[in-house]
């Protein structure tokens, strides 16, 4: 058996799991509504506030897609409750963030700045000028801006120039060794 696909999810108070026949799941709570469709082989059932998620066969796709389908509906569970949250620093003189309305606007090193519009669902914070976070409830999503965000000016090894995210270790290069 899968360890992941084998652990049940307890669906806290305030949160609506529903599983229609094709396996769409849809999960509501404080922090909003996500839906994923999952696989049609796996069976998903809510019992007593408890959902299981088991595989129909012992073969290798329906034993990879079964630790899938829990970790994907557990994430939905944790984002409508609590949130997902990344947090990105900028280091480099001149480089800062600002928030203007639902716009994330970047100064890092480039003639023009960089603009990322707030997405639905996701939110944009810049309580320093070199600290983003973002936050929201889908965990695909957050962690997919924040790639995108860090993409554009992603942290280099000499002088540590960039945006990471705030636990990223920066492997640090020496310079030219002078004679």
């Amino acid at each position: 058996m899968s360890r992941i696909g084998r652990m049940h999810i307890n669906i806290p108070a305030g949160v609506k799991v529903e599983v229609s026949e094709t396996n769409l799941v849809t999960v509501t709570g404080p922090k909003g509504t996500l839906s994923e469709q999952i696989s049609p082989a796996m069976q998903v059932g809510i019992e007593n506030g408890v959902l299981t998620v088991n595989r129909p066969s012992e073969s290798k796709e329906h034993k990879s897609l079964h630790g899938l389908s829990r970790s994907l509906i557990n994430n939905m569970v944790v984002g409508v409750t609590d949130g997902y949250k990344k947090q990105l620093e900028i280091n480099g003189v001149g480089y800062k963030a600002a928030k203007e309305g639902k716009k994330l606007v970047l100064n890092i090193g480039y003639s023009h700045p960089v603009v990322f519009e707030e997405p639905e669902g996701i939110t944009f914070e810049v309580p320093q000028p070199n600290i983003i976070v973002i936050n929201g409830a889908n965990k695909q999503q957050v962690g997919q801006l924040a790639s995108e965000i860090r993409g554009k000016r992603p942290p280099e090894p000499y002088l540590g120039k960039g945006i990471k995210y705030s636990d990223e270790k920066i492997r640090r290069k020496a310079g030219k060794a002078g004679k």
